[in-house]
């Protein structure tokens, strides 16, 4: 078969490499705009359950991910003047520009060829890069995806932009935990997330809701201000590091809004999505990469279940939506949550760093924070609430939804 993938991300990478594990005659390209070695964003995360599946496709790149992953199993939460630990699950970080690296020279050692500053389909009406005469497309080409867009109407587009805006920094303080700092001004909340991705540096993300960025002066200055004002409300979990920007070409700083992105189907002739080009889900729950590489395991696994590319395409569409239904919840409530902050911050901070853990449910934006961590609490020591608990949960989050499609 011969394969174009359209987009160097994980996804794309990720895809090509169990492609040619699984037939080495397979005549694969991936197409990168960008030049190699540049990449946005900084770190990204995943969980410990994410190497036991890349062991089981491709043992060489798990271990390389894993040999340049940071590990942490804390989480700590700095409010106020106020310190608060939480003993979690093992999490990793590992530079996304690294992860890049790893998969495309695991890539071309198979035979696969990874074509920088090759732009393909950059739009609707535009000329730039027409496609490739292939057997098979994979558009793995991010959230702007410019093949998709050239059909948006087949797959059924849409997406919903968050309310608050966020920006992705780097710092050279290494986080050795999984952090949050909540900050309060004179014109609202404003925290951050942070954590180490390599033993120089750690990824920085600052969320606050729109009044708050109006308020100090954000939305107006240019990034080296806005980096100095930032420094300044989280100077204490920086310790003195700098906060590391990624400024446009104006010079202003990136912030953004978050777009859940989804699609009423995702492939069209011999056309197919992956990753973000398929779907998006809120940052605050660290599963981007994941999803995408588990999007291409079950992509090539589909394909090799079947020798025509539409009940391939079909049986991949329907497992990986349903697996998504579940993510998709819980990045819902997770966005939520912090979009609904001052509801929580009323709690002393372990309470509300206990409800930070369970942002997750459906069930909490529906109950007083302070009753919900009473019944919390309750239900860990009284198996009759612990029922009750995740009876009650999968039913709202299923009316939401359907109320929501409606």
């Amino acid at each position: 078969m011969k394969v174009a993938c359209v987009g160097g991300g994980p996804a794309g990478l990720y895809f090509s490499i169990l492609m040619k594990r699984q037939d080495p005659s397979h005549d694969i390209t991936v197409y990168e705009r960008n030049p190699a070695g540049s990449t946005y964003g900084w770190g990204v995360t995943y969980w410990g359950g994410l190497i036991e599946k890349l062991q089981e496709h491709d043992p060489e790149s798990a271990r390389a991910i894993s040999e340049n992953s940071i590990r942490w199993s804390d989480g700590v939460a700095h409010v106020r003047d106020l310190t608060t630990v939480h003993h979690g699950d093992e999490g990793f970080g590992i530079s996304r520009r690294l992860l890049l690296d790893i998969l495309a020279d695991r890539a071309r050692s198979l035979g696969v060829r990874v074509e920088y500053e090759h732009e393909i389909a950059a739009g609707t009406g535009d000329t730039t890069g027409e496609l490739p005469d292939v057997d098979l497309i994979v558009a793995c080409d991010g959230v702007n995806s410019g093949l998709r867009e050239r059909h948006g109407d087949h797959f059924g587009t849409a997406a919903a932009v968050g309310r608050n805006t966020y920006i992705w920094l780097g710092t050279t303080k290494v986080f050795d935990s999984f952090t949050f700092a909540f900050v309060e001004t004179d014109h609202g909340w404003i925290w951050c997330y942070a954590y180490g991705f390599s033993e120089e540096q750690s990824t920085f993300i600052v969320e606050c809701s729109p009044a708050t960025w109006t308020g100090l002066g954000l939305g107006e200055a240019n990034e080296a201000d806005s980096l100095a004002l930032l420094e300044k409300l989280f100077a204490e979990p920086l310790d003195g590091h700098p906060l590391i920007g990624r400024s446009g070409t104006d010079g202003r700083a990136q912030w953004l809004n978050f777009r859940t992105l989804t699609n009423r189907t995702w492939y069209r002739d011999n056309l197919v999505l992956l990753g973000d080009a398929a779907h998006t889900t809120h940052y605050s729950i660290g599963a981007g990469t994941t999803l995408a590489l588990e999007d291409a395991i079950s992509l090539v696994g589909a394909l090799r279940e079947s020798a025509e590319l539409r009940p391939a395409f079909a049986r991949f569409e329907r497992e990986r939506m349903s697996a998504l239904l579940s993510v998709q919840s819980a990045a819902r409530y997770s966005a939520r949550w912090y979009e609904n902050l001052p509801r929580y911050m009323r709690l002393p901070p372990p309470q509300m760093f206990a409800l930070l853990g369970q942002r997750h449910s459906p069930l909490l934006p529906h109950v007083p924070p302070q009753l919900y961590y009473g019944i919390d609490k309750a239900a860990e020591r009284l198996e009759p609430l612990r029922k009750l608990k995740r009876w009650l949960g999968p039913r709202i989050a299923r009316t939401l939804h359907g109320r929501s499609r409606a």
